[in-house]
């Protein structure tokens, strides 16, 4: 496990939730060739399963923020990278980064870090008391239509706005930067040219969209950067009856997880496609 004591500070950190992403989507197209841009920060094995503390999307983020990010489907406790400080944790250890405050953007922030947030889904809107509790947590929070759900090019955009707060940050300043990728969730027939209604098929071109806009992540990232890439959740499509999520069905609870350092953007081939502008 990496020490996270030795990357907080020395890092800038991107955490990255692809909302709605269910691992067996994940881990096909992968095997098939379709996410090549993802594939080039993967290790060889490929997505880790693991399962997520929540079943819906603030359920989840909100653990996330307390520090505990999907769980290792293995027995046993496993080491967190971080924390917030509270008595009695069986999940902290020498390399978690124990942080000081209600959650772990407040808390990296006490540890020099500028803290942006770029949201997706709706829970992110801050349209109301509800949708401010999540992007609240950060210095910085950003969410417009085009960022959300209804929007097909919803991630080129959201990569466009990366971009610019990459850009504008000193150099000499440590960023935590969260993205909540809204193109897996609901609607996303769209990507299946014809389709009027949300499928299997259609969850997974949504990823192959996101996975084309990627290279234009890749190419901004700071040196070094620690990288989290993970759902918060999955979704059902008609499995067992079920349809839809906040729901205990494994393909919900069953989530895709990675972590890496990027060093150099030498590291990573990347497939590109035109973008927009904001």
């Amino acid at each position: 496990m990496i020490d996270m004591n030795q990357i907080v500070g020395s890092h800038d950190i991107l955490f990255v939730t692809l909302d709605t992403l269910r691992y067996d989507v994940a881990r096909d197209l992968l095997a098939q060739g379709h996410t090549p841009n993802l594939k080039a920060v993967l290790p060889p094995e490929g997505w880790e399963e693991r399962h997520s503390p929540g079943n819906f999307t603030y359920a989840a983020h909100h653990a996330f923020f307390a520090g505990f990010l999907p769980t290792p489907i293995t027995p046993g406790l496993h080491s967190r990278l971080f924390a917030v400080e509270f008595q009695g944790s069986s999940t902290t250890t020498t390399n978690t980064c124990i942080l000081e405050d209600s959650n772990i953007a407040a808390g990296l922030a006490t540890k020099g870090y500028h803290t942006v947030c770029i949201g997706g889904v709706g829970f992110f809107n801050k349209s109301n008391p509800l949708s401010n509790v999540l992007p609240g947590m950060f210095a910085e929070s950003y969410w417009s239509p085009e960022l959300g759900v209804t929007n097909p090019q919803s991630t080129e955009y959201q990569i466009t706005l990366a971009r610019k707060i990459i850009a504008k940050t000193p150099k000499e300043q440590r960023l935590f930067l969260f993205i909540n990728i809204s193109a897996l969730h609901q609607p996303n027939c769209f990507y299946v040219p014809g389709a009027t209604e949300d499928t299997l098929e259609s969850h997974g071109a949504a990823l192959e969209y996101v996975d084309r806009q990627l290279p234009r992540l890749w190419e901004v990232l700071r040196v070094p950067t620690f990288c989290i890439f993970c759902s918060d959740h999955g979704t059902t499509y008609g499995e067992e009856g079920y349809t839809g999520h906040r729901l205990s069905h494994s393909v919900v609870w069953t989530v895709p997880y990675t972590e890496f350092i990027f060093k150099s953007l030498s590291q990573i081939p990347m497939t590109t496609q035109n973008s927009v502008k904001l």
